[in-house]
């Protein structure tokens, strides 16, 4: 038996997990403690949809891991079995649709209209969504998450256009859930889409010590097999996470990765020690392994654009890093590559999240990329500190 072959054998035969599906955070649990006040608002605010009416819009708001989207999508799978396959529910996430195309593209595919990735305008893509929606003739309940992040990155107009759909709908209707993270996203919002979205309120305050407790209870028991779980390490998860503004989230983590080190360990139970090594892997900030292991011609552009913005370059383009890159590659003596080569360069750091490379209009005279750091300069010298090449380089 290979190495392999042992690991997953000892995987295999772990009696540590009966189903860590349920500490995940997109896991909807059959009770949700200490949201029954919140559950109750959210389902008298859809409960019209039970006679065919369409319910109000609702903004829904608190800190991450508070429980918001827990409880959207707790009350809509109870009202979908109360009503069938009268209502269509519709979920998109801001944060991987964070723009008016991509959100109007989610909504048409849930009624069976296919969107091309790119291509259309967004009108048209409007235009097809009304279109799929009419056709199906249902209510339609449409559950906006982290709607913080399209708003900052899009602004609102798709927002301004959901909220006023029903003036073009005949044949079916519309109602909008808007979950944020952000309490002051309505200040970003033109005043039209604010009264549109805000029909109703919903606040999630954070979770306290002991209602974490009671979560973390709940969900091992159906995340693990009894006695597994040494009587401190649901207490330090509470408590940790607490201190976190009472993130849910982040206490389900650090009792799910804790539980899988006591499962890569072998150990028959989870003890405190395996919360604390949890809390340290998922703090460490993983931007840092990334530009650790970035070649060497991919760390001097990172440090030219850092450079750049440290002189106070406001709009940093390709040419721009590329003769810093160049400077940098004499003094280190390596040979530098074409300007063509660091674009491609910058645009891989982008899709990495390490830069920012917006592409921008400059009229007559064509488009450009105004480029930016999109990490921390902490972790940007942790990532480079170790790199002996770079040593000595003068950033002045």
């Amino acid at each position: 038996m290979d190495i392999l072959d042992e690991l997953f054998q000892k995987m295999l035969e772990s009696r540590i997990f009966k189903n860590r599906e349920a500490l995940r955070p997109d896991h909807v649990p059959e009770t949700l403690p200490h949201r029954e006040e919140q559950i109750l608002k959210l389902a008298g605010i859809l409960a019209p949809a039970l006679q065919g009416a369409r319910p109000s819009n609702v903004f829904m708001y608190g800190k991450p891991g508070t429980g918001k989207t827990a409880v959207a999508k707790y009350v809509l799978r109870r009202l979908n079995a109360k009503v069938g396959d009268k209502v269509a529910v519709a979920y998109v996430n801001c944060r991987e649709a964070d723009t008016n195309y991509r959100v109007l593209a989610d909504l048409s595919s849930s009624t069976g209209v296919y969107v091309p990735f790119t291509g259309l305008s967004t009108a048209e893509v409007l235009r097809r969504f009304i279109n799929g929606l009419e056709k199906e003739g249902k209510l339609m309940i449409a559950v906006l998450d982290e709607i913080d992040s399209l708003v900052k990155k899009s602004g609102d107009a798709v927002l301004y256009h959901l909220t006023r759909i029903n003036e073009k709908l005949s044949n079916s209707k519309m109602a909008l859930i808007g979950i944020t993270n952000d309490l002051r996203l309505t200040e970003y919002l033109d005043p039209r889409v604010k009264s549109s979205l805000s029909e109703e309120e919903i606040v999630f305050p954070p979770y306290s010590y002991e209602e974490l407790k009671d979560i973390l209870e709940a969900r091992a028991k159906e995340a693990f097999y009894p006695g597994v779980l040494n009587e401190g390490v649901i207490p330090l998860c509470a408590a940790l996470a607490a201190r976190e503004h009472g993130d849910a989230r982040k206490a389900l983590d650090l009792l799910r990765v804790a539980g899988e080190i006591a499962e890569r360990e072998g150990a028959t139970k989870v003890l405190e020690e395996h919360v604390k090594k949890a809390q340290r892997e998922i703090e460490r900030d993983h931007v840092v392994d990334v530009i650790r292991t970035l070649p060497v011609h991919s760390k001097l552009v990172v440090l030219s654009t850092y450079v750049l913005e440290r002189k106070g370059v406001r709009e940093i383009t390709t040419g721009e890093i590329y003769a810093v890159y160049r400077k940098y590659c004499k003094e280190i003596g390596v040979e530098p590559l074409t300007q063509r080569r660091v674009s491609d360069l910058i645009s891989e750091l982008d899709m990495l999240g390490i830069v920012n490379a917006k592409v921008i209009s400059r009229g007559r005279y064509g488009r450009t990329r105004r480029i930016r750091l999109s990490i921390s300069e902490q972790s940007l010298k942790e990532g480079l500190g170790e790199d002996t090449i770079l040593r000595g380089l003068s950033i002045a």
